[in-house]
């Protein structure tokens, strides 16, 4: 947890839970005590699961997967909205549509229904239509831009999911849960962290509580995609050299070849000189 001590969370509220008669008693281990009828979270046990939840999201963003943000309360929408474009990570800010993970490719239908829209303005095929019809295809566009336009980019099911708030998102952790998706979440003292796989106590009503966690995480994300840039640099690195050496092999052994003469051709057997008779005749 980078950056990030005791006295920045005391400060931004991360301690303060819910009254005690709305507590979910499995958050126990991560209450350190009661203050006028009000929960406190224990802030040392908050740092020790961000940490956790941070290296792991570093290492989900290393191997280039995605992680799916959720927060459709009103004091978090814009806060997680901003952290995520910021590392191009998918979010859902608006209402949670059923089956947005279980019935992924009826949502990826619905996605590449607003790339036709977007498509048939581009080409014209929208001004051949009434007026009517532009006015219920502009609407068709608009619904699905507010619902699913935050997760156009996102062509496969995320290896991960971010939660702010269980209670409220219930429905995305169930489906989540049914898939297998590691789910990382902020856990106030009325929820139950027993789903969570990277359970982060904390208070999940107050804005400055929600945006330390995020920077923390997003920063993470951000490292792991920088490593992931910096391991795929050196890789290209490595193999252009490779390159570099076998063609300077090659050319090099072109070279020689073409400075070594041709073997010159064995010369022929001269014959044998016809023996010179005539000396014998005059004997």
């Amino acid at each position: 947890m980078e950056n990030t001590t005791f006295e920045q969370m005391l400060q931004a509220g991360v301690h303060f839970g819910h009254l005690k008669r709305k507590w979910n008693p499995h958050m126990a281990p991560y209450i350190f005590t009661e203050k006028k009828g009000i929960h406190i979270i224990d802030l040392h046990k908050t740092g020790v699961k961000l940490d956790e939840a941070a290296a792991a999201m570093k290492q989900i963003a290393k191997s280039g997967k995605k992680i799916l943000f959720v927060a459709t309360k009103k004091q978090a929408k814009e806060i997680v909205a901003e952290r995520a474009q910021a590392v191009g990570m998918p979010y859902v800010t608006e209402r949670w549509s059923g089956g947005m993970l279980t019935n992924f490719a009826t949502i990826r239908k619905a996605v590449r229904k607003m790339s036709q829209i977007d498509k048939m303005e581009q080409d014209g095929t929208l001004n051949t239509m009434s007026k009517r019809e532009r006015l219920q295809v502009s609407r068709q566009r608009a619904k699905l831009e507010k619902n699913l336009g935050s997760i156009s980019d996102l062509n496969r099911i995320p290896s991960a999911i971010f939660i702010v708030d269980v209670v409220k998102e219930n429905i995305a952790l169930a489906e989540a849960r049914k898939l297998g998706i590691p789910v990382f979440a902020m856990v106030d003292t009325n929820s139950d962290p027993r789903p969570v796989d990277f359970p982060i106590p904390a208070n999940d009503d107050a804005s400055r509580s929600i945006a330390l966690v995020l920077d923390v995480l997003v920063q993470a994300i951000a490292e792991g995609l920088q490593d992931r840039k910096a391991d795929k640099d050196q890789a290209d690195a490595q193999a252009a050299a490779k390159k570099a050496t076998a063609e300077a092999a090659k050319a090099e052994k072109e070279e020689v070849a073409a400075e070594v003469p041709a073997e010159a051709p064995a010369p022929a057997e001269e014959a044998p000189a016809a023996e010179d008779k005539s000396d014998e005749k005059k004997a």
